[in-house]
């Protein structure tokens, strides 16, 4: 099929946006890394902040969260979690607290924010996975402005670093939407799952269609995710308690064993698990500059 010049235009932004991410990325990869984190060992609290990604949404036998399957703060070894990696490197008596809501938007986050660093939890180490629900919406038109997301995660990283448990920061970049929609697209199990639960419908209603009208608004979508992810690196960049993902999660290609079979978008236990695995080493513990 032809493609009009609008999509090409879209598309030519999708790419412009990912170029962005990866050359800022690499800056604040480096000026982040060259700060010195809190010793793995001294970790005793943890909280992850976010939605459903960090929620573990759709690894268990019910439609809910499963946290002991997060990427972040869970205990299944089959995940192996930085929570997980933080006590093998000597952070015996870490605890970790769950703050991320299945469903929430960027909005939510400080909310989340000032939980983690509240009295009861006091957190030394927040990661923080948000986004995919601001750009999951019944319509383009009902996502998340770029400019109101990136005001509502500069509020919640506000609170973080004014906070008296001055917690290290690691924030992960939004999955590619596009890449979990293209994996599933074929399925007809999945395609009658995202009809009967309304997922994500922005992106995934008439998932076979290729008219122009729906191609342009796949491409919209992911194009607002990549300004979403460049704001994110904007955010993290001045900040020496913060690092962010360097893109993993966004340019990660999913494979069909990542994707939970109950709803065919959510990551599956395997898919937590290889985000537990690509993030960590981009954590102050790992990466070096």
């Amino acid at each position: 099929m032809r493609m009009t010049v609008r999509v090409r235009r879209i598309l030519a932004s999708v790419a412009a946006a990912v170029f962005v991410i990866a050359g800022a990325a690499t800056g604040t990869a480096a000026a982040s890394a060259a700060t010195p984190a809190l010793p793995a060992a001294s970790v005793v609290r943890m909280a992850a902040l976010g939605d459903s990604i960090s929620q573990a949404l759709m690894t268990c036998s019910s439609l809910v969260g499963c946290p002991v399957n997060s990427w972040s703060t869970g205990s299944s070894t089959a995940v192996n979690s930085h929570l997980l990696r933080l006590r093998a490197a000597g952070a015996t008596s870490i605890v970790g607290y769950n703050d991320a809501v299945s469903t929430a938007k960027s909005a939510l986050l400080n909310s989340q924010a000032q939980k983690a660093v509240s009295t009861a939890q006091a957190a030394q180490y927040v990661t923080i996975e948000i986004g995919a629900n601001d750009a999951c919406t019944r319509t383009v038109s009902a996502m998340t402005p770029t400019a109101t997301f990136k005001a509502n995660v500069q509020a919640a990283l506000a609170t973080l670093t004014a906070s008296s448990s001055a917690p290290q920061i690691f924030i992960a970049s939004i999955p590619s939407l596009q890449r979990l929609y293209e994996v599933n697209k074929s399925n007809i199990s999945a395609r009658l799952t995202w009809g009967l639960l309304g997922l994500c419908q922005s992106m995934l209603v008439n998932p076979t269609s290729t008219k122009a009208a729906d191609v342009q608004r796949r491409a919209a979508v992911q194009t607002r995710v990549n300004e979403y992810n460049a704001a994110l690196v904007q955010l993290c960049a001045p900040i020496v308690t913060c690092r962010y993902d360097g893109g993993v999660v966004a340019g990660y290609q999913f494979v069909r064993s990542d994707i939970s079979t109950r709803d065919y978008f959510h990551p599956s236990i395997s898919g937590q698990a290889t985000l537990a695995a690509k993030t960590w080493p981009m954590t102050q513990w790992v990466a070096q500059p």
